[in-house]
């Protein structure tokens, strides 16, 4: 185990070399700033995600190093100023996970993982933190930002008590939807409309079900489908375009066969 961990610190001083040196004679490395990293970052964590869904572990670790290797850009740019340094972004985080996990680190006692979360919005609370909504990022994706949020007030017990009351919410809220487009309320349909979203996203989160997860899938399902029927009017040398409706629909169901 010794072992293994002296080739790990080896490994990653070896990168934070590699990192001094680009920064002194790229000319590239030495242009950039957090600004014009951080597109960039956004793109490498989109291609990690993308390999944690198709479970290629290979590409997995590939993207972790890019993403890696942005920390430590950010962390050389931050030193160069004398804002903070890798030391500090690394003990910064150590000391965060010791506080927050009393039970492993200090005498609390836990019952489960419920209760784990609970007890770590109740210590960031305790510490500062301007309220239980505060750490979740503006700029999330909508259906991200929802799930998130939905989590951090379950994890100070602001939450529904049976499943069953979660279905009641998505009915109920279908409703107001179908009332505001009788009304032909366009505006009020858009704002009912979301809460209809909101409320299966909660669901999805009641049955331990990532939405996020789950939508993307369902997006990489649909695309790979109707590639399909897009390669078989290709054979027929016909374009999508080409093809009735019927011939669509039974092209449709043979690709779900191959892409259930």
């Amino acid at each position: 185990m010794l072992e293994k961990r002296e080739k790990q610190m080896q490994a990653f001083a070896r990168l934070l070399d590699i990192m001094d040196e680009l920064r002194e004679k790229c000319p590239w490395d030495k242009k950039q700033t957090m600004q014009t990293l951080r597109p960039l970052t956004i793109e490498e964590i989109y291609e990690l995600t993308d390999a944690i869904l198709k479970n290629d572990y290979n590409e997995v670790k590939k993207e972790l190093g890019d993403v890696l290797l942005h920390i430590i850009f950010y962390a050389k740019i931050a030193s160069e100023s004398n804002f903070f340094d890798i030391e500090e972004v690394i003990n910064t985080i150590c000391d965060k996970l010791i506080e927050r996990h009393p039970h492993i680190y200090g005498n609390v006692s836990v019952r489960d993982e419920e209760e784990v979360k609970y007890n770590w919005e109740k210590i960031k609370l305790n510490t500062g933190s301007k309220g239980v909504l505060a750490g979740v990022p503006q700029s999330l994706p909508s259906l991200v930002k929802a799930y998130r949020i939905q989590e951090k007030v379950a994890g100070i017990g602001f939450d529904w008590k049976e499943v069953r009351d979660v279905r009641d919410k998505i009915q109920e809220e279908f409703d107001e939807l179908e009332q505001e487009l009788e009304n032909n309320n366009g505006l009020k349909a858009e704002k009912e409309m979301g809460d209809v979203f909101f409320s299966l996203i909660n669901y999805a989160r009641f049955l331990k079900i990532n939405p996020d997860n789950a939508l993307s899938i369902a997006n990489e399902k649909f695309i790979n489908r109707f590639s399909y029927i897009e390669n078989k009017a290709k054979e027929m040398d016909k374009t999508i375009v080409e093809l009735s409706s019927d011939q669509m629909n039974i092209l449709w169901d043979e690709a779900k066969k191959y892409f259930p």
